[in-house]
């Protein structure tokens, strides 16, 4: 894909623009789909997105979705976020469906895949008060009961979407080994004994705790093998960052463009602001970055799909480094751009920046992205 997109992809592009356009073009109807900007997600909107068959992008076709790849679905992604489609329970849906799809039973497959496809959420728990970044380190443990089934206790937390999920892909410690004693558990919603709290961010309700006090599960409620967590997640580390960093390169876009507007209309001593020198480097700094983050996110696309079975801890970490600091500093240069304009409610940048901010944090900070591409080069 690279500089360009095939026939198939570019269509796809313009299908998913437009929809933004008619359905969120404006603040109101945005606003009206997430409450003032207090949600992310609009569950209305995500099942006119089941209905065009886009939930399944870059799931099986066996299992209700499009066959496309991993390119497919960041250019989803990239558009969706550029549009400020309200479908911010995709991402998690997503990295989630991914990981029944390589793991799962059967019977896994069909359940969630199918449901994922068709408009369902799912979420993941993995983050806990004492364990981050440190996965290893989690404590949530689940404990064999007599008759063969699973008892699970502990809390996650950050857990994104929970509250919308008709699943959650947790994953719990098994085994005393800190990465060989991990396992990943489908845990549906619902499920007795199982409390999800929301957490009150900058962005409004996106996060939650999840407290799971004996939660009882059958034996086959277990993704892939017991024990082997940890490898299952370095697995699905490809998925996940790409998906982060397009979702972020969209709106890095998207916070540009908003502020490229504003500084050929604002006026200020006789003249568009965006022609004092100052203004105008920053806007070819910006959008130099953003083309070269744009070629980066698809070419390590390009290589997943290609090589499926590889993983790629290097490439897919710049990939999510680069496309998050960006994002992050398209909107505060577009704050500073717009100056005051940047800080209002009225406006979206300050709505960029909240989204933004925190996407170096989730899915592995940036000093944890560091750390990896480091670690590739034998450091």
């Amino acid at each position: 894909m690279g500089s360009s997109l095939t026939e198939e992809q570019s269509a796809f592009v313009a299908a998913v623009r437009d929809f933004a356009k008619r359905e969120c073009g404006t603040r109101q109807q945005r606003d009206a789909l997430t409450g003032a900007g207090r949600a992310a997600h609009s569950p209305r909107l995500y099942a006119r997105l089941a209905e065009l068959g886009w939930l399944g992008v870059c799931l099986p076709e066996e299992y209700g979705g499009s066959g496309g790849g991993l390119a497919d679905a960041c250019l989803f992604l990239e558009e969706t976020s550029y549009g400020m489609v309200p479908a911010g329970g995709f991402v998690t849906t997503v990295i989630a469906a991914k990981a029944y799809e390589r793991f799962g039973t059967e019977r896994q497959r069909r359940e969630v895949l199918s449901g994922a496809a068709g408009g369902d959420v799912l979420s993941i728990a993995m983050s806990e008060p004492e364990a981050g970044s440190d996965v290893g380190a989690l404590r949530c443990r689940a404990r064999r009961a007599a008759d063969g089934a699973w008892v699970i206790d502990g809390q996650k937390t950050w857990i994104s979407n929970a509250h919308w999920a008709k699943s959650i892909l947790l994953v719990a410690r098994t085994g005393e080994d800190k990465h060989g004693g991990l396992t990943m558990f489908h845990l549906p919603a619902g499920t007795p004994g199982v409390k999800v709290r929301g957490i009150e961010t900058m962005g409004g309700r996106e996060v939650n705790d999840v407290f799971l006090t004996d939660v009882r599960v059958s034996a086959d409620a277990v993704v892939g093998r017991v024990d082997d967590g940890w490898r299952q997640l370095m697995a699905g580390l490809n998925h996940e960052r790409l998906f982060l960093a397009s979702s972020m390169l969209g709106l890095a876009r998207r916070a540009f463009d908003d502020a490229l507007v504003h500084v050929r209309e604002r006026e200020q001593f006789g003249r568009p602001v965006g022609s004092f020198q100052a203004l105008r480097h920053r806007v070819a700094d910006l959008a130099t970055e953003i083309e070269c983050t744009r070629l980066l996110v698809r070419e390590v696309a390009l290589d997943c799909d290609a090589r499926p079975d590889r993983l790629f801890p290097r490439e897919a970490s710049m990939a999510k480094l680069k496309a998050t600091e960006l994002a992050k500093r398209a909107a505060l240069e577009g704050m500073q751009m717009m100056g005051g304009y940047g800080y209002a409610t009225e406006f979206d940048m300050e709505r960029h920046l909240r989204a933004a901010v925190v996407s170096t944090v989730y899915g592995g900070t940036s000093e944890i992205q560091r750390d990896v591409i480091g670690k590739t080069y034998g450091l």
